[in-house]
């Protein structure tokens, strides 16, 4: 029976998953927009233990290893110093490479285990996505014991270096070249390292250990990432990633949050409250990095590095897609050592190595700048495209029950709806959650790109289950943080070798990013089996328009889809 128009949310579940995908997926829009507090106070409780105990407690407990160590309750002497510094960042990448970071927990669609990282890189013949998949020792599409052992090593390197009583270039130097070896052999290894900044940062501890050469590069990353940060966010869909992620904040005025839609439940687009929002928060993420390194008066710079530490304590205290919190963390540190303890400090002390200029001048300016106008060719991590809403994605759409071929991979974890069964008795609540994962997209402005694609993808929708691309990442590789080109073409055709699917039995929709100041997001169709179906671009401005379900045309041809191709 069709649920009214009057109706207020939330729906009844199985009332809701009865109607055709248009109307399924307008109710799931009314239901996560009527969300107050969408997480619980024991999961968010679990989230802040780890981030105050695990990441910050376990920096505190490798700095007790430094020579002269005054005690912890002395923090004031050891938490800014030269060598905490050093061991936050290879703090930072060890914990990231272990899983504990962004990518664990619910909130990342991962139940039980919560985790993937070191569950995932210590066992060979799990799934993993070379940079040259025909490259001899290094190749290949699952993990070899050469693998492992890589893996093993680069963690040890980082161990030893952080119950060092000091960290010198001699200890961080393995890390820095082991981490692109490992690169080579399985990208998403890389990735997880955030190695756009903890690598870079590494390389410049390990480089200009001389003198103060090295904070001034550090002073350099830093105000790079604030820089290409901001300037990913010229575009319109970063009042849907605000509109979302503020529905989603913990802390976030209850009465405010209907506010962010221009017209709760109807109208669920981004309100002007979320636009205000969304272009305050880039114009001061423009402001933060000119004002560090050009003002040499020590008032305006505390001013700035407050404004830093509520620019960023905010973003964590509501709960950002992928819970970067420490990386939220290390910034607000990293700023505060590097721009408030060290003043005197300067990035142009970097004339005197001329090559560690030249490396971050390649990987601060020169791949960020490809990454942002040709993003197909580099990942939004290493092109500093944080949290704008402008992400290349993946929907993996399997017929029937096609999805249980996912079991012939070698993994750590079972899919989400099986994670989800384990721990809730309640198959109601199962059955919600997933729905909620797959209008999520729709909600950022990007996903309805999805409107002009899914017809071309699939007959009757309806017989397929929805999987977005990160959960398939977080399930094949051990690892998902927003990298739709994880989880592209390269993964399907890694588990189409090891799960056999038959044509028809998984498509796959991958969206592009859009290009800055680009007017179109590209999108490709792929079967498994038959491979490449189809490719189109969509024009952004149009979708504007557009609620976060498909209307008139759009549901129409989705109602229709289109007649199954025949295997190529």
């Amino acid at each position: 029976m069709p649920i009214a128009e009057g109706d207020l949310p939330p729906h009844p579940i199985r009332e809701v998953l009865a109607q055709p995908y248009p109307e399924r997926m307008r109710l799931a829009a009314r239901i996560w927009a009527a969300q107050i507090q969408p997480n619980s106070r024991a999961i968010l409780a679990l989230y802040w233990l780890k981030y105050l105990l695990v990441f910050i407690g376990g920096w505190a407990c490798f700095c007790s290893f430094n020579a002269g160590y005054p005690g912890f309750f002395a923090a004031g002497e050891w938490a800014f110093s030269r060598d905490a510094f050093r061991k936050a960042i290879a703090w930072a990448m060890f914990y990231e490479l272990l899983g504990l970071g962004c990518a664990m927990g619910p909130m990342n669609g991962r139940f039980w285990p919560p985790l993937g990282g070191f569950l995932h890189f210590l066992r060979p013949g799990t799934t993993k996505l070379a940079l040259f998949p025909r490259l001899p020792l290094l190749g290949g599409i699952r993990r070899s014991l050469l693998d492992v052992a890589l893996y093993a090593a680069l963690q040890l390197c980082l161990l030893r270096a952080l119950v060092a009583p000091s960290v010198t270039p001699e200890l961080l130097l393995p890390a820095c070249l082991l981490l692109p070896i490992l690169g080579i052999a399985d990208k998403t290894i890389f990735l997880c390292a955030r190695a756009e900044h903890y690598w870079v940062a590494l390389v410049c501890l390990a480089a200009a250990a001389a003198g103060d050469v090295w904070i001034g590069a550090c002073q350099l990353v830093w105000s790079c990432i604030w820089f290409w940060a901001a300037t990913s966010k010229l575009n319109h869909h970063f009042p849907s990633v605000i509109m979302v992620m503020m529905n989603n904040g913990p802390f976030f005025p209850a009465w405010l949050k209907r506010r962010l839609f221009v017209a709760f439940p109807d109208d669920l687009r981004p309100s002007a409250l979320a636009k205000f929002m969304a272009h305050m928060g880039t114009a001061t993420e423009y402001t933060i990095p000119v004002v560090l390194l050009a003002s040499g008066d020590p008032l305006l710079t505390l001013a700035t590095l407050v404004v830093m530490t509520c620019f960023h304590g905010f973003v964590a205290l509501n709960n950002p897609a992928g819970m970067p919190i420490e990386w939220n963390i290390l910034m607000i540190y990293g700023g505060w050592f590097l721009f408030g303890f060290h003043p005197e400090a300067s990035v142009l002390a970097l004339a005197q190595l001329p090559l560690l200029g030249a490396f971050l001048l390649f990987c601060l300016v020169a791949v960020p700048l490809v990454g942002n106008f040709v993003p197909s060719r580099v990942s939004f991590l290493l092109a500093m495209r944080y949290y704008a809403g402008n992400w290349a994605y993946n929907i993996w759409l399997f017929r029937g029950d096609a999805v249980k071929k996912l079991a012939k991979l070698t993994k750590a974890a079972a899919p989400m709806r099986d994670q989800l069964a384990r721990i809730v008795p309640d198959p109601d609540v199962v059955e919600n959650a997933m729905l909620l994962s797959s209008v999520n997209r729709l909600l950022h402005l990007q996903g309805k790109v999805l409107y002009e694609a899914l017809p071309r993808a699939v007959d009757q929708i309806d017989r397929y289950e929805w999987m977005d691309g990160e959960i398939v990442a977080g399930l094949a590789l051990g690892w998902n943080f927003g990298d739709g080109h994880l989880n592209d073409l390269q993964l399907l055709e890694a588990i189409q070798a090891q799960c056999g699917f038959e044509a028809g039995e998984l498509r796959v929709v991958m969206v592009e990013s859009q290009p800055l100041f680009g007017r179109t997001m590209a999108w490709r169709i792929a079967d498994a089996k038959t491979g490449m179906l189809e490719a189109g671009e969509s024009v952004i401005a149009p979708l504007l328009a557009c609620q976060p379900w498909p209307q008139g045309k759009h549901a129409e041809a989705i109602r229709r889809g289109c007649p199954e191709r025949a295997p190529a």
